[in-house]
């Protein structure tokens, strides 16, 4: 089985906006929504799982009926920081779930997401036992103690730029949030960067510059452009 974990715990401080981004409207569908579809369109995501900021439980279930997400299954609400919304997210999953059921942990906030990288998460999951999505970096990357002023630079052919989803069995992720736990991290990152805190391998997908996180208020901008371009190609089609 594949499950879909969406989390959608954050209030979005960055974005400078009354209520939590994946939230907000854009064109008439909130952002959430557009996510959701992603994996309800994908033949091999069996379940959806929401980790969702406190509150807005209520507003996702309806969403779901009203866009007919029909694999939304279980609504989680989130915690102090991501750590801790994904930790309840599959704890609550480790419930209804068998341990070698994978899990697709991915941002609300990342609604362009694609079938394709959907299924090369999936692949390399049942391959390598964990995907992180991931996209070259193309830029010349600096380094600095200050951020003003350089202190070197750094290949970028030996860096990557981090995504998601990032799949793991869902026993193992489990075991990883418990292993963390009892070493006292609480507040890393992501669940690429927590596995490189415990000392674990981490291995590879493909993602998309086009798979964007809705962070800023440009980021909004951006997305409303791919929209309107995913459009004329379907039309085209």
């Amino acid at each position: 089985m594949n499950i879909g974990l969406i989390i959608a715990g954050g209030v979005g401080a960055r974005m400078g906006q009354s209520i939590p981004k994946q939230f907000l409207t854009v064109n008439d569908r909130p952002v959430i929504v557009y996510t959701l579809e992603a994996f309800q369109k994908h033949a091999e995501i069996d379940v959806i799982a929401v980790v969702c900021v406190a509150g807005w439980e209520q507003v996702l279930w309806a969403y779901a009926s009203q866009f007919n997400i029909t694999k939304l299954k279980h609504v989680i609400t989130g915690g102090k920081n991501g750590q801790d919304s994904i930790r309840n997210g599959v704890y609550e999953l480790e419930k209804h779930y068998q341990p070698e059921d994978v899990v697709l942990i991915h941002d609300a906030i990342r609604p362009m997401v694609s079938a394709e990288i959907i299924s090369d998460c999936i692949v390399k999951t049942k391959q390598f036992g964990c995907a992180i999505t991931t996209i070259p970096c193309a830029e010349a990357m600096m380094c600095t103690e200050d951020g003003l002023v350089s202190t070197g630079s750094y290949p970028r052919e030996k860096l990557k730029r981090t995504q998601t989803p990032q799949g793991f069995p869902l026993g193992k992720i489990c075991d990883l949030h418990r292993r963390a736990l009892e070493k006292g991290i609480t507040n890393s990152v992501a669940s690429c960067t927590l596995m490189v805190e415990m000392g674990e391998q981490i291995y590879f997908s493909a993602g998309s510059e086009k798979n964007l996180k809705l962070t800023t208020v440009d980021d909004i901008d951006i997305f409303k452009a791919l929209l309107i371009a995913k459009r004329s190609e379907w039309l085209k089609g």
